[in-house]
């Protein structure tokens, strides 16, 4: 039995896109002037903060420090409430946001410390 075409065919060892280098090298061009013109042009508007919710400039670091610890303490308490309305994966979830929010009570503690020293 004679076959009409050699198994596997015979095919030029030139690979496809050799032949459209060029177009494919203009494609990545606008593709990436697109996606990092876009970046570019968020980076260089101007941030304009907001004032709706403002902290007095003129708080000292130790009153930011000490509201920041009464308020981690306010949100410890509110998920310890919710803990116990839970089960399962939930609650195993809350606790662990529990622990983050004690991990970062201490952290404002010790800044604290630092900033006015214990007797």
């Amino acid at each position: 039995m004679f076959k009409v075409t050699p198994n596997p065919p015979d095919t030029d060892p030139v690979s496809p896109y050799e032949s459209d280098s060029n177009k494919l090298n203009q494609a990545a061009e606008r593709a990436l002037d697109f996606h990092f013109a876009s970046i570019a042009d968020i980076k260089a508007t101007p941030r304009n903060p907001s004032t709706l919710f403002m902290v007095d400039p003129a708080a000292t670091t130790e009153t930011l420090v000490v509201y920041l610890v009464e308020t981690l303490a306010s949100v410890d308490v509110m998920v310890h409430d919710l803990v116990d309305q839970l089960d399962g994966g939930s609650r195993h979830a809350l606790l662990g946001i529990s622990n983050s929010i004690m991990l970062a009570e201490i952290t404002a503690n010790r800044v604290l410390d630092q900033i006015d020293p214990p007797a």
